[in-house]
């Protein structure tokens, strides 16, 4: 893991304290900020936001789908708890904790917006950090690329008609065509650049790619970071207010991650796949996209929203909470090959 992956907590701590203490002192000049939109887009998170998932989008090989059918089952149980199971437990977790649970020690007027910010991190699988959990579990690379590239292109086509489901069904109103512009703006436009930025660079050469990438890699992560600023600026009275909502925002994001890695894991014991299949299978289904859940988020909601608060705890616990489940997947590879070894022998 590079230096930022591995301290990513602590680096999305400090731009709390950084964008608080600015959204404090520089009121004015974060109001600005704000009011810099065009079609009620912000232009400085929007170029901020691109800088981030390109340099992502770009390692993804769309070409690794023809490998998909050498894991026709893995891929199967992935797609199963990505689409059909982890969007919908969100959704079931956060109607229960927010709205019930939790929902005298939050302020109302922004449950439905917590629980929008939890369908747009759960609906948006993992395109990045799984490569880094997928090494730390010794899990195949080619499963775990094909995986990756297969979720990215379901998510260009599902991403918007299931968040609007999963809003509609939380009883929380948001206009189609606002949706399908953040789609567009944030999934589809950046998905055609980074593959052209791809396909130019390789062309010249992978030592120059692997060496572009490289050297945009610190882009990605700057802009990340200076988006959480920003977010922080303009959330920091209501933390200030309410510093508890963080915690409580990330009971049902923690349930979640480890219910769906839980349960991917399993399937694919069921199912006879080995240890290296299930170990990405199961990270991919508890680890979220989180940078395009932020920008669905301030897009859709705007930047004092609660939604796009939900968004970045779920950035603020990524790390801990997955190298919880690396721990976890890596200390029960015995009890795992043994028992998938007796499943495949009663089939």
């Amino acid at each position: 893991m590079s230096l930022f992956e591995r301290y990513l907590t602590v680096w999305v701590f400090l731009c709390i304290v950084v964008g608080i203490a600015l959204g404090q002192f520089l009121p004015d000049v974060f109001r600005i900020i704000g009011g810099l939109a065009v079609a009620e887009v912000n232009v400085p998170v929007g170029v901020l936001i691109w800088v981030m998932i390109i340099p992502l989008l770009a390692k993804v090989d769309f070409g690794a789908l023809g490998q998909v059918r050498r894991h026709v089952k893995g891929i199967g149980v992935t797609l199963f708890v990505n689409w059909m199971v982890k969007p919908f437990s969100m959704a079931f977790l956060g109607w229960i904790f927010i709205r019930h649970v939790f929902a005298s020690w939050l302020p109302p007027d922004q449950l439905d917006s917590y629980i929008a910010g939890l369908i747009l991190l759960a609906a948006a699988p993992c395109t990045a950090m799984v490569f880094v959990w997928s090494r730390l579990t010794d899990g195949d690379p080619l499963f775990t690329l094909s995986q990756v590239a297969l979720n990215d292109a379901i998510m260009v086509v599902a991403f918007a008609p299931l968040v609007g489901l999963l809003l509609g069904i939380s009883a929380i109103t948001v206009p189609w065509w606002t949706l399908v512009a953040s789609v567009v703006l944030y999934i589809i436009i950046p998905v055609a650049l980074a593959q052209w930025l791809r396909a130019t660079l390789l062309w010249r050469g992978a030592a120059v790619f692997d060496a572009a990438l490289r050297r945009i890699g610190p882009c990605s992560i700057g802009a990340l970071l200076l988006t959480l600023v920003l977010l922080f600026a303009f959330q920091g009275e209501a933390i200030l207010r309410q510093p508890r909502v963080i915690v409580l925002l990330a009971v049902p994001i923690l349930l979640q991650v480890l219910f769906n890695s839980g349960l991917a894991y399993w399937l694919n014991r069921v199912v006879g796949e080995s240890h290296r299949v299930a170990c990405p299978s199961a990270l991919i289904g508890a680890s979220n996209f989180f940078e395009l859940a932020v920008a669905a988020a301030i897009s859709l909601f705007g930047f004092h929203s609660g939604a796009a608060l939900a968004t970045v705890v779920g950035v603020l616990i990524e790390v801990p909470v997955m190298l919880l489940v690396v721990s976890i997947v890596n200390r029960s590879q015995g009890w795992y090959e043994r028992t998938a070894g007796q499943v495949v022998e009663k089939a």
